[in-house]
């Protein structure tokens, strides 16, 4: 296996996260405060004690044979031997001890894969359609651009610690393969009048309230890509909600009516244009290069026999690339759960067959690319034998589901065992619809949509049901969603609660009902927006009769006993800090840092570091004042009002807002660097008189500390 050096900022990284592990063991680092730490390391808190969710980062999903087998290695030695993977294209590792998760990181390093800011308050892994480079309707092959993204994020002092995740998507066509219209950033390629660019959809988001994205841009050239999400991540990161966890997203800071809209948001990106350090960003696109494997003979040592198993395989499982004479392989994934051995022999399998450049896709599956003709029956044997020769990739009876209570500490409900429930239905009872594409079923353990049930044309999230005294577990029932054969997206509508027991009853009403009364190639969704809301509400409100519940009504999907909630505390985003004092070290550390950015000639990173040192700073002064911090904006006036103009502080000249809002009004260079430096250094050190000289010095500041 091929192994290359770590870099030095990946090694310092990792040497960090030892360092840190130990001082929290030593009682060193509150609790809390090494939460977001190992967060933006990857390394997540699981719903069983003493055990951590790892999570790695792998751009569009691209991963390699090599990459695979590694994953495969540490999973053995170090959990359960189960690689997951994820609507988000990455892997996760469960079941990992925290004082394994350096050398987890460290050796998949080795092969090129990091866990840096797979979790935490930051730019989360850059998604992109699995087909990109293959797709026979794309207009430019996207990776290049979403490896650009990631790349140019990754370790960025601007989005290190915001209110929340951002996430981004690249679809490589109108059909919108990657949904994009449910991400922060969503980005479709175009080509117009010869040059390339994206469609932009901006504000997009899941969870407990969706919302569709709004379009920023019909065409924004590809050299200005990165700049305006630099310019939107800044903006974010300044007026973006902290405090209220639940409104700290992009999606409510362009709300036309409570937040920005989408006008004022677009005026502040452009008034942060000037502070960029790159204006326009050429992207690079040899950096992502699919080898083709080389021409051979057939490869298959065994014969295949084509039966009906293989004629549908075939039909929903390979496509003809855009490049003659090749074809990609769709392997189903079921709950997308691949243990170690068989990890490796699908490595292998991509080693004989395929390009060495595979992708996860988003719907918990794997794609082989560059396949030849001739070799097709031969792949299948090999996924056949695995145990992953089904067909009907993302399909119907392809059912998508987040590991719920098996491992998350928000699982309400048990989203796999209902998810492999409703695959046996759909084989046994719906064998004709396996080649289904246009009905996708989509399954969450709670509202927070890591099952993506809210873009399913039938979506399920975990919920619960009182019945008097006892409680039954429950899905919230969700039609609706996904995207339209046009390439429209939609957001599902919620319809009715029914315990989950009833669920696959629930499913054969609906697809009966559609196969009885829909017209000739009438589309699902089509359907359900003629009849309406209230059509499907009363087609299933008999399921959700609390009065004729069944004792096995009260018993979860693969459980034994009665359904008790059991509802952990999230880790997905922010966390909250309890002592000032902490607060201040924060503020020392991003001086450090900006301090050695200007060493190594990065100034716009040095500039950002002042900035942060500059509103943590500040921000520790008003929460030792009782003053409720939720927005970086809301800290540069409230410090103004309730510090400089009280008399607390004395500034040498102007206002607070002028000192730190330098930083659009000025281009990066390293003069403005050294000033603007100078100035947070000086300023830092009248916080730290202030703290040392307040009577009492307050420690409890509970939920404020999030901006």
């Amino acid at each position: 296996m091929s192994t290359k050096t770590i870099s030095k900022e990946a090694q310092a990284d990792i040497t960090e996260l030892k360092d840190k592990i130990q001082s929290f063991k030593l009682g060193q680092i509150p609790e809390e405060r090494f939460k977001a730490f190992r967060l933006a390391r990857g390394v997540y808190g699981q719903r069983q004690q003493g055990v951590q969710m790892f999570r790695s980062k792998l751009p569009f999903g691209k991963i390699t044979p090599d990459q695979l087998e590694r994953f495969a290695d540490l999973a053995e030695q170090y959990t359960n031997s189960n690689l997951h993977l994820t609507t988000r294209q990455n892997i996760q590792l469960h079941y990992v001890k925290l004082d394994d998760s350096p050398i987890i990181w460290e050796q998949l390093e080795e092969v090129g894969v990091t866990s840096k800011e797979a979790c935490g308050n930051t730019v989360r892994n850059v998604t992109a359609s699995p087909y990109a480079g293959i797709d026979p309707e794309e207009p430019f092959d996207v990776a290049p651009y979403a490896y650009a993204v990631f790349e140019y994020f990754l370790r960025n002092p601007i989005c290190q610690e915001m209110g929340r995740k951002v996430k981004i998507a690249f679809s490589s066509s109108k059909a919108d393969a990657a949904f994009t219209y449910i991400h922060d950033f969503g980005f479709i390629p175009k080509i117009q009048n010869g040059a390339y660019g994206f469609e932009v959809i901006i504000g997009g988001g899941l969870g407990a309230q969706s919302f569709m994205g709004l379009k920023a841009y019909d065409f924004l050239p590809q050299d200005e890509l990165i700049p305006f999400i630099e310019a939107g991540l800044r903006v974010f990161d300044r007026y973006g909600e902290r405090e209220r966890r639940h409104k700290a997203r992009m999606k409510y800071l362009i709300e036309p009516k409570k937040g920005l809209g989408l006008d004022g948001f677009l005026a502040l990106v452009e008034e942060e244009r000037l502070a960029l350090k790159n204006k326009t960003y050429k992207i690079n696109t040899k950096k992502v290069i699919t080898k083709i494997p080389e021409d051979q003979p057939m490869l298959g040592v065994e014969s295949v026999e084509v039966d009906e198993a293989y004629d549908q395989w075939y039909k929903t499982n390979v496509f003809e690339q855009k490049q003659e004479g090749f074809y990609a392989i769709k392997v189903r994934i079921p709950l997308g759960d691949i243990k170690s051995p068989k990890a490796r022999i699908l490595a292998d399998i991509a080693r004989k067959y395929a390009a060495e450049d595979m992708r996860l896709t988003l719907n918990q599956g794997v794609l082989l690319k560059f396949v030849r003709a001739e070799n097709i029956p031969a792949v299948y044997n090999e996924l056949k034998k695995l145990g992953f020769g089904e067909a009907g990739f993302d399909t119907l009876a392809d059912v998508t589901a987040c590991p719920g209570t098996d491992t998350c500490n928000l699982g309400v409900t048990n989203s796999t065992a209902l998810a492999l429930e409703l695959e046996k239905l759909i084989k046994n009872e719906f064998p004709h619809l396996v080649d289904e594409t246009l009905i996708k079923i989509k399954i969450s353990g709670c509202m927070n949509s890591c099952g993506q049930h809210m873009v399913g044309n039938i979506g399920f999230h975990g919920s619960s049901i009182k019945n008097g005294d006892k409680i039954a577990p429950a899905m919230q029932v969700v039609i609706g969603g996904g995207v339209d054969p046009d390439g429209k997206g939609y957001i599902a509508e919620k319809v009715v609660k029914i315990p989950t027991k009833r669920i696959p009853e629930a499913v054969t009403v609906l697809l009966n009902d559609f196969e009885e009364k829909a017209t000739d190639e009438e589309y699902f969704n089509a359907y359900f927006r003629r009849q309406g809301k209230r059509y499907f509400y009363d087609l299933l409100k008999h399921l959700a009769d609390v009065k004729t519940l069944a004792d096995e009504d009260y018993q979860d999907w693969g459980k034994a006993d009665d359904f008790v909630p059991e509802i952990g505390v999230g880790e997905c985003a922010g966390v909250m800090m309890d002592l000032v004092g902490t607060i201040i070290n924060d503020a020392a550390e991003r001086l450090e840092k900006g301090k050695a950015a200007y060493g190594e000639g990065k100034w716009a990173d040095a500039i950002y570091y002042a900035y942060n040192t500059l509103v943590i700073g500040a921000k520790a002064i008003l929460l030792s004042k009782d003053v409720q911090c939720n927005t970086h904006q809301g800290i540069i006036a409230d410090f103004q009002k309730k510090v400089v103009e009280t008399g607390d502080l004395e500034l040498s000249e102007g206002t607070f807002q002028d000192l730190v809002l330098q930083i659009n009004k000025n281009e990066p260079s390293e003069a403005f660097a050294s000033a603007y430096l100078a100035q947070a250094d000086a300023f830092f050190g009248q916080v730290q008189a202030l703290r040392n000289n307040e009577a009492g010095k307050k420690l409890v500041v509970n939920e404020f500390y999030k901006a």
